[in-house]
């Protein structure tokens, strides 16, 4: 038994590294024209390129090397394999301080025994109430108004094929639409993580996300209705406005990161638990349509109860007074969370904010999550 389980393990390892071959090799293909500003506007959806959770948002995403549980979802599948048992998550997003752009998100995470973890998301982003205006009613007096809906509903799939490897695959459905015009379209995206160490303290990760169909605007605002030039009995014409396809925004990421345990000689043996830890990650992330990123970022945690992470990211246009880019480049977050009792559930309450360009006055994300935690082999037997 023992050499079948070997062999197993290593015809898995010898699967998922094919798997993080593809991986690469299709995101050296969908990213052949990255960073190019030419094609900056070009795709769709962006959306898809919204993290609407508050721990990974603190450090822009740049912990994909590391990051588990159910905001794997938004940044890199193969973490959500660490989730033990069952993992619920709330968040709400202030998009724009002082506009009425939010994003609410909620998601669901199940452990389903040594086949893996699946996991379910949707998120819906909101921009208010929006007046319709007219050629008739340009100040939009009597016309009404509308509101946009977005949303993405996710389902993905992790597993975690030893100690030191694990990935995952998902699948998003995206709806965009107003009362008289809509879009929808899916992307798929898969990931993996890899952890060596002492204390499995160094991680890798890479993911390739919002591989998928082209989408294009349809419906009732695009009718014409109109009388034929030159027609004697004033005949209406009508027709469609042809529109223009567009692609998703995909992307390649690539991250690294190192866990310093401060006070790990001062602990009495291997099996004691260090309680402060120092994260350094760098992460580069390969962008289709808008311009590369580049960046690095630190996490403190004490006791895994008590984290604040800072993080700086770089792309072309960054910074001045002349900064064409939306975001200044800082992020900064903190989690609290505790378990209650030894066999309840885990509470975290997480945090972040990214300052804007002007005029925006950046973004806030707060998200809960709730931990279950997996039953002991004793606890099952008795």
């Amino acid at each position: 038994m023992p050499a079948l389980l070997k062999f197993h393990i290593r015809f898995m390892k010898q699967k998922l590294a094919k798997a993080g071959l593809l991986i690469c090799t299709l995101g050296s293909f969908f990213s052949a024209t990255a960073g190019n500003k030419d094609r900056t506007g070009q795709s769709g959806a962006a959306e898809l390129l919204i993290n609407p959770w508050g721990a990974s948002t603190g450090l822009f995403g740049m912990n994909s090397s590391y990051v588990s549980g159910l905001e794997s979802m938004k940044n890199n599948m193969a973490g959500l394999a660490l989730v033990k048992n069952t993992e619920v998550g709330l968040s709400h997003s202030i998009y724009l301080r002082g506009s009425d752009v939010t994003v609410n998100n909620i998601g669901i995470a199940q452990k389903m025994g040594n086949l893996g973890v699946i996991g379910f998301n949707i998120m819906s982003m909101g921009f208010g109430e929006i007046p319709i205006t007219t050629t008739e009613d340009p100040e939009a007096k009597s016309s009404g108004s509308y509101k946009p809906q977005f949303l993405t509903f996710q389902l993905g799939f992790a597993k975690e094929f030893s100690n030191s490897i694990r990935a995952g695959l998902g699948a998003t459905f995206v709806s965009e639409q107003i009362s008289n015009i809509k879009a929808s379209g899916a992307c798929f995206e898969g990931g993996v993580q890899y952890v060596t160490g002492k204390r499995d303290n160094f991680h890798f990760g890479v993911t390739l996300r919002n591989v998928g169909t082209n989408m294009r605007f349809s419906g009732q605002g695009f009718a014409i209705n109109a009388e034929m030039p030159g027609s004697t009995t004033n005949a209406p014409f009508s027709g469609q406005t042809p529109t223009e396809k567009f692609e998703m925004p995909t992307y390649l990421n690539f991250g690294a990161s190192y866990d310093f345990y401060l006070d790990e000689k001062h602990l009495k043996s291997e099996d004691d638990l260090p309680k402060h830890r120092a994260s350094l990650m760098l992460n580069f992330t390969s962008n289709s349509f808008n311009n590369d990123y580049l960046g690095g970022g630190v996490e403190y945690a004490y006791q895994e109860m008590f984290m604040v992470r800072v993080a700086y990211r770089h792309e072309n246009g960054i910074g001045g007074a002349n900064s064409n880019t939306f975001y200044t480049g800082l992020a900064a977050g903190a989690t609290i969370q505790k378990g209650i009792g030894e066999k309840g559930p885990i509470l975290a309450l997480d945090y972040s904010y990214r300052p804007t360009a002007k005029p925006n006055n950046g973004v806030h994300t707060i998200s809960l999550r709730i931990m279950t935690r997996a039953k002991s082999k004793n606890a099952s037997e008795e």
